[in-house]
């Protein structure tokens, strides 16, 4: 068995435009200080990375490796759920998703599909530079519209577009094999890789490619009240990343999954900071260890309660409890008999 790195924690709910949280530098510090040994870098904030640098200088890869190293952190994986977002957007969702590409771009969804697949190109060679194996992602969705089936859907409709979502992201799925990078796909209402189920019609389309897997949260799967710890037993070979994230689901008289339009502090389910909700982490961590999962355990803090520099300080000690170093024997190798195939025989009766 393998032990699982980290703690790690994903940087994008965190930054801002003050100290400590407007430069990479003086964030990572700030995560380091608090107990993190890793950070995941959302690639669209320049002010985090430059992406067309590091997808084309080994020396920039190597002095940012080297900077991190000295103040006591390393990459955990390069993060482009913005971009993956804009490889495939419904035009109801076009404009509330223009806001992430590039504001010259806005309203010019095939120029933005553009942007984001070469951004992506980037990150692959950007990743394999740093010595890094995994990259999260999400997924896009041109079917998101018509998750339930009402009014009832044309046949055919979902065949279609998960036909069109495979096609646009194989290229870029072959991009990172070259690289030797895998794609971690967030699974996430919106998207249409949201569940098992989904996950499996895309791979499918892209012929079982070796690169397309999973980014594991489990907050995700609370609010759609899926039940996280199989879906482990179900894909654990296809799990390329993990986000440690905490969720609660309290469904009332007046509101379940959906919601009621609510703001997320009076929706049913809800983001929680890392044990404040009902995940549980234990039996989590626990699957990940018996199935050999030796990446990296990445925060990503989000919470509709709590400050974010809490759910920090929270967050690196309660993923380093969770951690479990896998045992290198059997509990009770002190009664072994150190028995040959004669002996077994015996035993037998043979």
């Amino acid at each position: 068995m393998k032990t699982m790195k980290g703690p790690g924690i994903f940087l994008a709910q965190f930054l801002g435009d003050a100290e400590p949280f407007n430069n990479l530098e003086s964030i990572a510090k700030y995560m380091a200080d608090l107990g993190y040994k890793g950070i995941q870098i959302p690639t669209w904030d320049p002010r985090m990375i430059d992406l067309k640098q590091a997808s084309e200088s080994l020396t920039y890869c190597d002095e940012l490796k080297g900077k991190l190293k000295d103040i006591g952190v390393e990459i955990t994986e390069l993060a482009t759920h913005l971009q993956g977002q804009l490889v495939a957007v419904h035009p109801a969702y076009g404009p509330m998703f223009d806001g992430f590409g590039p504001a010259e771009l806005a309203g010019k969804p095939k120029e933005q599909q553009a942007w984001a697949v070469d951004q992506l190109l980037m990150t692959a060679k950007a990743s394999k530079n740093l010595g890094l194996v995994a990259s999260p992602t999400f997924s896009g969705a041109l079917l998101w519209p018509f998750v339930y089936p009402w009014p009832q859907r044309p046949a055919g409709l979902v065949e279609t577009g998960f036909k069109e979502l495979a096609d646009r992201w194989l290229p870029i799925l072959n991009a990172y094999d070259e690289a030797g990078v895998d794609v971690a796909y967030e699974l996430h209402p919106g998207e249409d890789l949201h569940d098992g189920i989904t996950f499996e019609m895309f791979l499918e389309k892209v012929g079982n490619h070796p690169r397309a897997g999973i980014n594991y949260d489990p907050s995700h799967f609370v609010l759609q009240q899926l039940d996280y710890l199989q879906f482990i037993d179900f894909y654990h070979d296809r799990i390329f990343a993990y986000h440690v994230k905490d969720a609660e689901f309290n469904p009332t008289g007046k509101q379940g999954v959906y919601g009621g339009y609510q703001g997320w502090v009076e929706r049913a389910g809800r983001f929680r900071s890392l044990g404040d909700g009902q995940v549980d982490f234990a039996g989590i961590f626990s699957k990940l260890a018996q199935y050999d999962y030796d990446r990296w355990a990445v925060l990503e803090w989000e919470c509709a309660i709590k400050h974010p520099e809490q759910g920090a300080a929270e967050g690196a000690p309660f993923i380093s409890d969770h951690i479990i170093r896998v045992t290198e024997r059997a509990f009770d190798d002190f009664a072994g008999t150190g028995a040959d195939d004669a002996f077994n025989k015996k035993v037998l009766g043979l």
